[in-house]
């Protein structure tokens, strides 16, 4: 049995989340009923991150093969901890009439709120706290692992509270029990799960993009919820307008309502996260600890978790203590990692070939509204993926002083808040010059 579910996971999980976290899960036993499955876990930061991110996908998997299909709820313990009984499992997990299941440690107080995100924030607990739909659907969008999920498992905590309804779900998710249903001539069953929710949370919309027939479903649902006055919240890596072979009918669904998009943290919300985070799990880490981790972690709250796991690893599984040669240590690899040796020679390669231009005229003193772009893009990301200091960042590109690769930066910073086409365009020079370089 342990094997068997090993193999169902492996194969239907991304590689690299299976290896990290869900081959950790260690099957411990199977009702007697067959409706809950029980895993192990080495620790509780761990325990809950594969909770938060991962366990309504996992309940898909087992469900979809003969074996499990009854499961419906899988428990996840702690090494050394004793499964909790029903009342307490109930106070420790909010669920609902659709055994969705929400991490309690994924609230609204425990989410660090900043100026980059302040605004999805407030609008999600005003959307809760007052049950008014007059933003209806909200779409936020960002990067990977700026709390997005958060945000929707805080909207989930608080209204499970209420007996709501609530259907929490990634767009792959609805992607998969949309086929098996079709698949099991079960549509009927299916739609009356999705159309008669009170609020529907679906994350990772652009998920849908390339499946026409999911779209379709997916437009009918979202007709019959707003209609009804339901509430739904969706989140996204980027705009409407830019999910492409997204059909035209569910995009200016999309934007009917408020969309609001999450900035990466500053370096004190980063801190404040890493603090928060920490407390919450019992992992005692100094003031130098954290300012080096946020210094040298990307904004991504999915990696500053990832590392607190592995904190939490080697404290608990090889007895060593936290210090900052530890942590150092774990985060050598995942720094090299990150920047892939990174250098102002591919940002600005990489910025002349996607806007068209020549080196010279970017390290140049024309003052074209194309090469300023251009000029900018390359310092503001020059700061943001390189270890050079803004002197070095001044002498490869002709530029007088580093006050001036200040005063760009600022502008920068200012353009990205203000044109939401200047920063997407941002978006994809760099990840073109991160795939660029590591596919070299």
């Amino acid at each position: 049995m342990k094997d068997k579910v090993a193999k169902l996971f492996e194969d239907k999980v991304d590689k690299l989340y299976y290896s990290n976290y869900i081959s950790q899960l260690n099957f411990k036993k199977l009702s007697n009923d067959n409706k809950t499955i029980t895993f192990e876990v080495s620790n509780r930061y761990l325990s809950n991150f594969i909770k938060t991110k991962f366990l309504n996908k996992l309940l898909l998997i087992l469900k979809q093969n003969l074996t499990f299909q009854n499961i419906e709820k899988i428990l996840i313990i702690v090494t050394g901890e004793k499964i909790a009984t029903k009342n307490k499992q109930q106070t420790q997990e909010q669920g609902n009439k659709n055994n969705i299941i929400f991490n309690k440690s994924f609230t609204f107080d425990n989410f660090i709120v900043g100026p980059s995100n302040i605004e999805a924030y407030t609008v999600c607990k005003n959307i809760v706290q007052t049950n008014t739909n007059k933003y209806n659907p909200i779409f936020i969008y960002s990067d990977t692992g700026l709390g997005k999920t958060h945000l929707l498992q805080s909207v989930g905590n608080y209204l499970a509270e209420q007996d709501k309804n609530i259907l929490y779900l990634s767009a792959e998710h609805f992607m998969n029990d949309f086929t098996y249903s079709l698949q099991n001539n079960s549509m009927n069953n299916f739609r009356e799960k999705y159309r008669k929710c009170d609020i529907l949370l679906l994350d990772d919309v652009a998920f849908l993009t390339n499946k026409p027939s999911t779209q379709d479903e997916f437009f009918h649902t979202f007709n019959t919820l707003h209609s009804a006055g339901k509430q739904i919240i969706m989140t996204s890596d980027r705009l409407p307008s830019k999910i492409h072979n997204l059909v035209d009918r569910l995009r200016t669904r999309f934007e009917w309502g408020l969309l609001i998009d999450i900035k990466p943290p500053q370096l004190k919300t980063k801190i404040d996260i890493i603090k928060k985070k920490s407390e919450l799990n019992d992992i005692v880490l100094n003031d130098e600890i954290i300012q080096y981790i946020a210094l040298n972690i990307d904004s991504s709250i999915r990696e500053i978790e990832s590392i607190l796991v592995r904190i939490n690893a080697s404290v608990n599984l090889l007895n060593q203590n936290i210090d900052l040669n530890l942590v150092k240590e774990l985060l050598k690899n995942q720094i090299t990692e990150k920047n892939k040796y990174i250098t102002i020679i591919d940002i600005i390669n990489t910025i002349t070939k996607e806007l068209n231009i020549k080196t010279q005229d970017l390290k140049s003193t024309k003052r074209t509204a194309k090469i300023v772009k251009a000029r900018r893009i390359a310092i503001y990301l020059a700061r943001k993926l390189t270890h050079n200091s803004m002197p070095e960042i001044a002498k490869h590109l002709r530029m007088k002083n580093h006050s001036s690769i200040s005063k760009n930066i600022k502008k920068t910073e200012q353009l990205i808040d203000e044109d939401k086409d200047f920063e997407e365009l941002i978006k994809n020079i760099k990840k073109r010059t991160e795939f660029t370089k590591s596919e070299g």
